[in-house]
């Protein structure tokens, strides 16, 4: 069993690739998965390896970046290793707005758990913003929350500025970073009423029953596992292979799925040549599952 690892903390960073070797090597050495990102403004970051090697890793990056606690972090296991490698890149922003973030501009009053969440977003008045990507909201989002349609997260503050300032504005990603920064923008827009869900929506399914939710779907990660439940347990989702979007039970009934090579969301805007191709390397996969090998182009895992 393998232990997943999500964080992130905004925190003045200096010596960037003096630490990113520093990480880089500790990542090898205990054999840690998954990505790290390190900018001027802080960390963020999803990894995974074995419970005793994740622990080492969080203390490793206490010590090394001289803080104590997580702005906020996310546990949960996986039956496989749901990364292919150890990453750590530099960035100028841990999530690129065009807006540095200074640790004590968080407002944590606004940061909601998920009991107040349900209370807010039930109320008819509340704007709530699903602030992913709109391949995530496929897959799963809060009841009536809007989705900006907005591919680069760059593009976010075009979306926010069209918003009434009086109106009470709930905020939510997978992990909480993204609405960190979101929130902060808005309030220096003279936003008054912002709000967001804490630890985002990985915390909410790891603490909220199923009875009780206001969750519709899954919940996409960036890793093999590629969606998460209610208890963060896997969920019912696949990868294409030809677009590397998500894809559910259902869709691969269609006739534009094929194992290996395209869905309903890439069929029509595949060349016949990709299509060629990727059947040469699906059956490549093919023969080495069969022979009890995993071969180097096999993403599927679940």
């Amino acid at each position: 069993m393998f232990k997943v690892f999500g964080f992130y903390k905004f925190i003045k960073v200096t010596s960037l690739k003096k630490n990113k070797d520093a990480m880089q090597k500790f990542f090898i050495k205990n054999n840690i998965r998954g990505t790290i990102i390190i900018a001027k403004e802080g960390l963020n970051g999803t990894i995974s390896g074995q419970v005793k090697n994740i622990d080492k890793t969080i203390k490793k990056l206490k010590s090394l970046f001289s803080f104590r606690n997580f702005d906020n972090s996310n546990n949960s296991k996986s039956s496989f290793q749901p990364f292919h490698k150890p990453k750590v890149k530099i960035k100028k922003e841990i999530v690129p707005m065009n807006l540095m973030l200074n640790s004590k501009e968080r407002n944590l009053e606004t940061h909601l758990d998920p009991k107040e969440w349900n209370k807010l977003i039930k109320k008819k008045d509340t704007h709530i913003i699903d602030t992913r990507k709109p391949f995530e909201f496929d897959v799963g989002t809060f009841k009536k929350s809007v989705n900006p349609n907005v591919n680069n997260f760059r593009d976010f503050p075009k979306y926010l500025n069209k918003l009434k300032k009086n109106k009470p504005v709930a905020m939510f990603c997978t992990g909480g970073v993204r609405c960190e920064k979101t929130s902060v923008y808005l309030k220096n827009k003279g936003f008054k009423n912002i709000y967001q869900l804490n630890g985002g929506i990985l915390n909410y399914l790891k603490n909220t029953k199923k009875k009780d939710s206001m969750w519709k779907g899954e919940c996409f990660v960036f890793d093999n596992r590629i969606s998460l439940k209610h208890g963060l347990s896997v969920g019912s989702y696949f990868m294409c292979s030809g677009c590397r979007k998500p894809i559910s039970p259902k869709d691969k009934k269609s006739k534009k799925y094929e194992e290996g090579v395209s869905c309903t969301k890439c069929y029509d805007n595949l060349t016949k040549s990709q299509k060629t191709r990727f059947r040469m390397r699906q059956e490549q996969i093919n023969l080495a599952k069969k022979s009890g090998s995993k071969h180097i182009f096999q993403k599927e895992y679940k």
